[in-house]
């Protein structure tokens, strides 16, 4: 079994990461400054002796070449999330995924680690135009005076480094490219989507929808997403690639507001939010997101399948569970 560190790792996709690893006889360490993440992300693990967990910023130097020191595998999540944050501060966004994810890279090399997980965004193809997006389609990113590209921008110019390191190193760099990723464990204070919708629909609504609605997305279970990740760096012929990693059942926002409501059982209203309202006035959304898996599936020979219906159910019963606790 391996030594892994997992950057990010009480975070929402990296809690439900380690302990998938710790199911499987790994050691794992965990990184993270609890900003976004939640301490009690990792309750149902913390007993387990092959767990070591640090608290501290992966924008420290002496924090992260601490926790690298003898680890085998490394699972970089760690990053700025939510476009709401992003929206909000650019520079935090800049400053956390760039310098970090270099810095992480090179003490990989130095310190011989074998694997390396970059976790990167569906945010790199900016506005592309396409039906559905392919990883060597070319980047659509907008214009720098608008501050929510900052983010697609820094996981791209991650993925170039990372990329970079595996070319002039061989480090065993593995890119993943999340879209939309859902499930227990995740908030909705950072504009994740189908939290807050659930959220405002348990609580009798309104559940705001921003613009008309009509945006369409695809929403992947991280249950199904952290399979993926570890069966990736698993297979020797996913070095140096990029993958994109999540459902390819696309949905607009409406429906999925409309979908939230019916499965509470709520009698919420839907009401409409401008983005000038919801972000600010320089703004700019993605109007159609949905990925081609078919190099995920050929390489590891599986993809997200849970159906929508499902996720939602799991993410609803999850909820009333903790306001139930709360």
């Amino acid at each position: 079994m391996s030594k892994c560190l997992v950057t990010g790792g009480a975070g929402f996709i990296g809690s439900h990461l380690t302990e998938l690893l710790l199911r499987q006889g790994h050691h794992v360490v965990v990184l993270d400054n609890l900003s976004t993440g939640r301490d009690h992300n990792l309750d149902a693990v913390r007993s387990n002796n092959r767990l070591e967990i640090r608290q501290g910023s992966i924008t420290d130097p002496l924090a992260l070449s601490e926790a690298v020191h003898g680890v085998d595998m490394i699972f970089h999540l760690a990053a700025a999330v939510g476009v709401k944050l992003v929206a909000d501060d650019p520079v935090r966004t800049i400053e956390t995924n760039i310098f970090p994810t270099e810095q992480l890279l090179r003490l990989a090399v130095q310190g011989n680690v074998k694997k390396f997980f970059l976790a990167s965004t569906s945010e790199v193809y900016g506005k592309h135009p396409g039906e559905s997006w392919v990883e060597d389609d070319d980047l659509h990113l907008g214009p720098t005076s608008r501050p929510r590209w900052a983010y697609g921008c820094s996981k791209a110019i991650d993925e170039f480094l990372a990329l970079a390191y595996h070319r002039k190193y061989q480090l065993g760099v593995t890119v993943g490219r999340f879209f939309n990723v859902v499930g227990p464990r995740q908030v909705g204070n950072y504009g994740m989507v189908v939290p807050r919708f659930v959220e405002a629909a348990l609580r009798g609504g309104p559940v705001l929808v921003y613009d008309d609605g009509s945006q369409v997305r695809c929403f992947a279970h991280v249950g199904e997403i952290v399979q993926c990740v570890v069966q990736l760096m698993n297979t020797p012929s996913a070095e140096g690639r990029v993958f994109n990693i999540g459902s390819d059942q696309p949905v607009s926002i409406l429906s999925l507001a409309q979908q939230v409501i019916s499965k509470t059982g709520s009698n919420a209203e839907i009401e409409f939010v401008p983005y000038n309202k919801a972000y600010s006035e320089d703004f700019e959304d993605v109007q159609r997101r949905v990925p081609n898996v078919d190099r995920l599936y050929q390489t590891i020979g599986r993809k997200p399948v849970m159906p929508l219906d499902s996720i939602l159910a799991d993410i609803i019963q999850w909820k009333k569970e903790t306001l139930h606790k709360g």
